[in-house]
């Protein structure tokens, strides 16, 4: 089965939005996607070519200042916009119960979202989202790299981004003009790094009732939480030869992992 491209218009904090996204129906539980920054819904769109997915339903959007959705103010889109927004796409699509799947900083808008409604959420695969300051490798640029103008700024942020010993981060790099308006960068970055140093973001990871997979690239096997986070449960899922993004360097590995932690689990 594919998927359907539709648009939806919303009102989030009085601003308007035109939500660009990709859905299907199905007899199982849906699976909600939130794609990090500067990537779209498309980085999920994959899932219809893998028969351990046939049957769940899901929903992959674009966020407000991302790919091909609209926002009539960029100025007011921060991590608790974007946690709106998608207790919004919720609400239209009906969806009650549901897996979540979030990158980077759609990993921790899904983490919000989580949080807000635990008993919703049958499992959480955190691909690299904030829950600790050191995840704000890139968000922290803001403070680190400070620049009044915000088109010099992601200018500076892209270069930087492309020339990173990464992998993938220079194909990465490629499209974010593309797929991010400049002037909706400093409210979620701003908004990423004062929720990693002061949100207990830990805490409310940890606290989750549902199922939890950690997702995260073999270049940043060294960040200092994992064996904690292991040792409360979540599940660890390493990622070879990938750095911050496995939909880029290593999907099948990826796909594999997803489905694997959701085939006992609707």
């Amino acid at each position: 089965m594919s998927f359907v491209h539709t648009h939806l218009p919303l009102t989030v904090d009085g601003v308007s939005l035109n939500i660009a996204a990709l859905h299907r129906t199905g007899e199982r539980a849906p699976i909600l996607f939130l794609h990090g920054f500067g990537s779209t819904k498309e980085d999920y769109a994959d899932i219809v070519l893998h028969p351990a997915f046939d049957g769940h339903p899901f929903i992959a959007y674009d966020a407000p200042g991302c790919g091909e959705s609209e926002c009539a103010d960029l100025s007011k889109i921060c991590i608790p916009f974007l946690l709106e927004t998608a207790v919004q796409v919720l609400e239209h699509f009906a969806i009650e119960r549901f897996h979540l799947v979030g990158h980077s900083m759609g990993g921790l808008t899904a983490l919000m979202l989580a949080h807000r409604f635990p008993g919703r959420v049958l499992s959480f695969t955190d691909i690299e989202g904030n829950i600790a300051p050191e995840d704000c490798f890139l968000s922290r640029q803001i403070v680190d790299f400070p620049a009044d103008d915000p088109e010099v700024f992601f200018n500076a942020f892209i270069e930087r981004t492309r020339q990173a010993p990464a992998y993938a981060s220079a194909f990465y790099s490629a499209s974010l003009r593309h797929k991010v308006r400049a002037g909706a960068v400093r409210g979620i970055f701003q908004s990423m790094v004062e929720l990693s140093d002061h949100g207990d973001l830990m805490g409310k990871f940890l606290g989750l009732p549902c199922p939890k997979m950690f997702m995260y690239g073999e270049q940043n096997a060294s960040l200092s939480y994992l064996p904690h986070i292991q040792a409360h449960g979540v599940r660890l899922a390493p990622i070879a030869q990938c750095g911050h993004f496995p939909m880029y360097s290593n999907p099948v590995a990826m796909w594999q992992q997803i489905a694997d932690f959701h085939r006992h689990r609707g």
